[in-house]
C-alpha cells in the first residue's frame, strides 16, 4: 500500500470528521454524516494496520476515532446525583451483602467475651495476671471512668473515630488472609473480658455497662461487621461458588470498599457519642437509650435498606453518571 497516496485520497473526509468532532453542536444531518465518516475512518484504520502499519498515521486515526466515539456514545461525567444515589442504593446494598457475616462475628465475639470475663473473674490466678490488687482497684475506681473524661470532647471524638476507622479498615483490607480479622477479634474478646472481670471484682459492673453501652453498641457493631466483611473476602477466595474465582473476588472486593465507606460514617457517629455523650453529665438512662437507638438503626439499615438491591458494588457509584455531549 502506498501510504502517501492512501492518505491523500482520504484526507478530505478525515479532515471533515475532525471538524465535526470539534463542533459544539451538530444538526441531525451532521450527526448522520459524522456516523458515516466514523465508520469509514474505522475501516481506513483497519486497512492501514493490516497492510502498512505506519505508526504516525495509526496514532492520528486512533485519536480521530476516539474523538468521534465521544460524540457517538456520549461522555460520562460524575454528578452530585450519582453520589446521592449511591448513598441511597449502592451503600445499603453493600452493607446488606455482609449482614450475616457481621451478625455471626458479633454473636461469636460477645459470647466469647462473656466466657472470658467469667473465667477471669472466677480464677484468682487469672486476675493476678492483670495486675496487683491495688492496680485492679485503681482501674475499677478511677482509670476506667477517667478514660472518657480526661480529653476535650472534640479531640476525644476525633481520636476514637480515627482509631476505630483504622481498625475497621485493617479488618477489611487484610481480611483476605482470614487470620488478621480473627486476631483483632481475639484481642477484642480479651479486652472486653478482662475489663468486665476487673469491674465485676469490685462490684462495678453497673459502671462498666453504663460507660460501654452508649457508644459501644454502635462502635463494636461496626467493627464486627468490618471483620465479617474481611472474612467474607477470604471465604470468597477459597470458595468462589459458580463464579470464576477472579470475578468473584473482584465483585466482593468492590462491595467491601462500599462497606468501608459506610462504616467510616457509622464510626464517626459512634465517635461523636463517645466524645460528647458517654462522659457527659447526662442521665445514664438517656445515654443508654441514645446508644441503643443508634445501634438499632444500624442493624435495621444493615438488614432492611439494601434488600431491594443485589449489586452492592461501588461500580454503582462509578457508572451512575449522566451521558452528555462533549
Amino acid at each position: 500500500m502506498d501510504i502517501d497516496a492512501f492518505s491523500a485520497a482520504r484526507q478530505g473526509r478525515w479532515e471533515r470528521l475532525r471538524q465535526l468532532t470539534r463542533s459544539r453542536r451538530l444538526t441531525g444531518a451532521e450527526a448522520d454524516e459524522l456516523a458515516r465518516l466514523y465508520q469509514a475512518t474505522a475501516a481506513d484504520l483497519a486497512a492501514v494496520r493490516s497492510a502498512a502499519p505506519e505508526p504516525t498515521l495509526v496514532s492520528r486515526l486512533s485519536v480521530l476515532l476516539a474523538d468521534g466515539r465521544v460524540w457517538l456514545t456520549g461522555a460520562r461525567v460524575s454528578s452530585t446525583r450519582s453520589f446521592g444515589r449511591y448513598l441511597r442504593v449502592g451503600l445499603p446494598a453493600a452493607l446488606h451483602r455482609v449482614r450475616w457475616w457481621g451478625l455471626g462475628v458479633t454473636i461469636a465475639v460477645l459470647v466469647l467475651a462473656a466466657i472470658s470475663g467469667w473465667w477471669t473473674a472466677t480464677h484468682p490466678e487469672a486476675l493476678a495476671l492483670i495486675g496487683t490488687p491495688e492496680e485492679r482497684q485503681a482501674l475499677a475506681d478511677e482509670e476506667f471512668a477517667r478514660y472518657y473524661t480526661e480529653y476535650e470532647s472534640t479531640s476525644f471524638a476525633a481520636l476514637v473515630w480515627t482509631n476505630n476507622a483504622w481498625i475497621a479498615a485493617q479488618c477489611i483490607v487484610f481480611g483476605i488472609t482470614g487470620l488478621y480479622p480473627l486476631f483483632l477479634m481475639y484481642n477484642t474478646v480479651l479486652q472486653l473480658g478482662v475489663a468486665g472481670a476487673v469491674m465485676a471484682e469490685h462490684d462495678a459492673l453497673d459502671v462498666f455497662f453504663q460507660l460501654i453501652t452508649p457508644h459501644g453498641l454502635l462502635e463494636l457493631s461496626a467493627v464486627f461487621v468490618a471483620a465479617g466483611t474481611g472474612l467474607r473476602l477470604c471465604w470468597t477466595l477459597l470458595v468462589p461458588g459458580p463464579r470464576p474465582r477472579g470475578r468473584a473476588l473482584a465483585e466482593e472486593a468492590r462491595a467491601a470498599i462500599g462497606v468501608a465507606l459506610g462504616l467510616a460514617g457509622v464510626l464517626f457517629a459512634s465517635g461523636l457519642i463517645e466524645g460528647y455523650i458517654t462522659g457527659s453529665s447526662m442521665w445514664w438512662w438517656l445515654k443508654i437509650v441514645i446508644g441503643a437507638l443508634a445501634c438499632a438503626a444500624f442493624w435495621i439499615a444493615l438488614f432492611g435498606l439494601g434488600r431491594g438491591s443485589t449489586a452492592g458494588d461501588v461500580e454503582d457509584f462509578a457508572t451512575d453518571v449522566e451521558a452528555v455531549a462533549a
